[in-house]
């Protein structure tokens, strides 16, 4: 536990207000402490560890029995319900295309309850760490390695063909860009066939499914801004409000309005926009 408190350290973050609530985004992590409230069936494309602010979660896979612990892990791209006896959640998210998954660390390997009371502490740790420290994180989160913060290292990355790991780029960059499969196969000097046949292999989903995520994951740099969601639904690249609506809550098991609403109180500290993403209404 040491190590967790000698790395925010470095990052000599300021002692501000105390803020209670909080999201850090980088481009391939997300460290979230807040309100849960009662999603319904949700699928997302990162590996999930769910961590109990205190008391215990319950978890259901793919529609199985629930579990109850006081950490639950998820596989990307698996649907799954949860729920907390706290009214908030400690949620680490690790996108599944940037690791890989059989060497993750052993509190990561699972799927549902998982018994790892040493980790549910370290994150407890560094969400009181966090907390502690108020408004003034955005530029000092910046020189702290996530990885190093909650895993002791950087996790092991995994090697994706170089024709797919552009397209992959490509979307992450700019997931509302109007980027589709026919134009990377195209760039990749692949058949449209090959390409969707080599990117389902590589990347473990297919490429629709893969950036159907990564548009979902763009709208927590919005949530807790006072923005119309019809902007909201533009500028993260759906096509009207109705699509947009349906597809985060496929992804959340939450409507937008339920999740702006949830996160007014939630101080967000993430890597900057791409140039070409718009900064909201």
């Amino acid at each position: 536990m040491r190590r967790t408190s000698d790395s925010l350290q470095r990052s000599r973050l300021p002692a501000q207000r105390h803020s209670d609530r909080l999201m850090w985004i980088t481009p391939d992590r997300v460290f979230y402490v807040g309100l849960l409230g009662v999603p319904s069936i949700r699928t997302m494309g990162s590996v999930i560890a769910y961590v109990a602010v205190e008391g215990s979660v319950r978890i259901s896979i793919d529609g199985g029995e629930w579990q109850v612990s006081e950490m639950a892990v998820v596989p990307p791209y698996i649907p799954h319900r949860i729920r907390s006896e706290a009214r908030k959640i400690n949620v680490i998210k690790v996108e599944a295309e940037t690791v890989n998954l059989a060497a993750l660390p052993d509190p990561l390997r699972g799927s549902g309850a998982v018994d790892a009371p040493w980790f549910v502490e370290r994150v407890r740790r560094c969400q009181r760490e966090l907390c502690s420290r108020g408004h003034d994180l955005d530029l000092n989160l910046m020189s702290v390695d996530f990885d190093h913060l909650f895993f002791d290292g950087p996790l092991i990355t995994r090697t994706i063909d170089h024709r797919i790991q552009v397209a992959i780029d490509g979307i992450k960059h700019d997931p509302s860009a109007p980027a589709n499969a026919e134009k990377c196969a195209e760039n990749a000097h692949l058949s449209f066939s090959r390409f969707l046949h080599l990117f389902k292999q590589e990347v473990g989903v297919p490429f629709r499914s893969f950036r159907a995520w990564k548009r979902a994951r763009r709208l927590l740099h919005y949530v807790n801004r006072d923005s119309n969601l019809a902007n909201v639904a533009l500028d993260t690249g759906y096509p009207d409000s109705t699509h947009f609506s349906h597809s985060i809550r496929q992804v959340y098991g939450l409507k937008p309005k339920d999740i702006f609403a949830g996160s007014r109180r939630l101080a967000v500290y993430a890597h900057a926009l791409a140039p070409s993403w718009s900064a909201g209404a």
